[in-house]
């Protein structure tokens, strides 16, 4: 299993060098052909000829280091954006607030580019998630053999970012030693966020 490194905070933010739309690549690699077996090989399609990727970085001393998860969108039409491909990294979800950033920053930085309508196909077992980040089922489809909820997002919940490139930066959640000698383990377990999205955020 692997072992997060410690970061003292994350950046969420479009992605703007190549290393960052590498790893980003590579991660998604990681959870929907390695882990999810989803797909063969890559899950590269036509969109990623048009989306913008977004990436959370974890940073320590200001520097970013790693890209711990990600996230795209695409204007299917205008005004309609999508999200899609949204994934953390495994040894990361106990931070448990970096999937949740992520759409924030999705939505809202389509919303600066006025959009008028977000949506994306979620996961059933995730459509709560999301619903607490205000977004509304308007249909169920079969994906993959996935019941999969289509979901839209409550633009008034999302104030434009017109600074993407820079995005949110939030603090790590730091895990906390306890000195329970009957404990296997020297770290309290934090909350696992939900499992990355197959289909779309």
């Amino acid at each position: 299993m692997a072992i997060a490194t410690e970061y003292s905070d994350y950046t969420i933010k479009w992605a703007t060098l190549p290393w960052e739309i590498n790893q980003a690549f590579a991660l998604r690699k990681k959870v929907f052909c390695d882990e999810q077996k989803l797909f063969k090989g890559s899950d590269k399609d036509a969109i990623d000829d048009q989306a913008k990727i977004l990436v959370a970085l974890g940073n320590n001393g200001g520097w970013h280091q790693q890209v711990v998860g990600t996230v795209r969108i695409h204007e299917e039409e205008p005004g309609l954006w999508y999200g899609s491909r949204l994934a953390v990294d495994s040894a990361f979800r106990k931070q448990g607030q970096l999937g949740a950033t992520l759409i924030r920053l999705a939505v809202s930085s389509a919303h600066a580019l006025n959009c008028t309508q977000f949506k994306a196909t979620v996961q059933k077992q995730n459509e709560t998630l999301f619903k607490r980040l205000n977004w509304s089922t308007t249909e169920y489809k079969v994906i993959f053999g996935q019941i999969h909820a289509v979901m839209e997002a409550d633009l008034s919940a999302y104030p434009p970012c017109h600074q993407p490139n820079s995005g949110f930066v939030i603090k790590a959640r730091k895990r906390k030693r306890i000195n329970d000698n009957s404990s296997p383990s020297p770290w309290l377990q934090l909350p696992v966020e939900l499992p990355p999205l197959a289909e779309a955020i």
